[in-house]
């Protein structure tokens, strides 16, 4: 189970290899961060490998985790067809634990990736321990859908911490907005090395330009989680413009294994904004449930 890393035994999250597997005809690109009992994420809307931040996978590994992070399929250093399907990106995860022989893995995933971690517990819920869902939205209709602001910054090509604060903190806050700054020159500073960016104007174009309710409909997925045996973690922010954590306050009592942890004037990657806590709060989980 997780306990402290020890020193040396894996490079940290900024100087840790993108390496690749071939797997069903294209080349996923990963990263592996740590050792021990493996957690595999996957990523956000437009994410690549290097939009995570480092001080949050290293906290993860310092806990006694593998952290595996990677680009799916068609996105950053990964070759085949680029796809916001759903079915694809659980496609891409499944390949790649399967190819990198993992087992008795923790599924995880942010906000997008949420979603393909949900879906994952429906479809292999026998191969993994735990499920670890960070700024996620239920497969329900929503009692608070998101804001537009989101969408708008969502819109833009370029990454900026202006941007960065909107979607992802709490900018009117000065302790999210000083977390905001840390991450963002954490993230986007030459020493951690990004896969290439998903160009916005395709990525929009695949998605909703306005919240939409529900953001994942899937009675199939429902009913899976009201009957699953894996422990799943939720953490958010309490002021996720994107993926309003009210949402899952609304099931209380429906999820059978469904932990929750809401932190203060935080938004959409309250993860980021306190990674150790988030790491030890994930650590904590894993260590002291079990599946039933």
């Amino acid at each position: 189970m997780p306990g402290a890393a020890v020193a040396g035994l894996a490079p940290a999250a900024a100087s840790s290899p993108t390496r690749f597997v071939e797997v069903g005809g294209r080349r996923l690109a990963y990263r592996s961060t740590g050792k021990g009992k493996p957690i595999v994420l996957a990523h956000r809307f437009r994410g690549v490998l290097g939009l995570w931040d480092p001080k949050f996978i290293d906290a993860l590994a310092a806990q006694g985790f593998q952290v595996v992070t990677f680009d799916h399929s068609g996105f950053g250093l990964s070759t085949g067809e680029k796809s916001y399907n759903p079915a694809a990106l659980v496609k891409d995860t499944k390949d790649l634990i399967d190819a990198l022989g993992l087992k008795d893995v923790v599924i995880g995933g942010w906000s997008f990736g949420a979603i393909v971690a949900q879906i994952y517990v429906a479809m292999f819920g026998a191969s993994v321990t735990h499920a670890v869902l960070i700024a996620g939205t239920p497969p329900v209709p929503l009692v608070k859908p998101g804001d537009q602001r989101f969408y708008d910054l969502a819109m833009q090509d370029k990454a900026t911490l202006e941007q960065y604060t909107g979607m992802f903190f709490d900018p009117d806050d000065a302790a999210s907005r000083a977390a905001s700054k840390a991450s963002f020159d954490r993230i986007f500073s030459a020493s951690n090395p990004r896969s290439p960016d998903i160009p916005a104007v395709w990525a929009v174009a695949q998605t909703p330009r306005t919240p939409p309710n529900p953001v994942f409909p899937s009675n199939e997925v429902l009913t899976a989680l009201k009957h699953t045996d894996v422990p799943m973690l939720h953490l958010n922010g309490d002021r996720d413009l994107s993926f309003p954590v009210e949402n899952w306050y609304a099931l209380n009592g429906q999820f059978p294994t469904l932990s929750l942890i809401t932190y203060p004037r935080a938004g959409h990657a309250a993860h980021f904004q306190y990674p150790d806590m988030a790491a030890a709060h994930i650590a904590a989980f894993i260590r002291d449930t079990k599946k039933a």
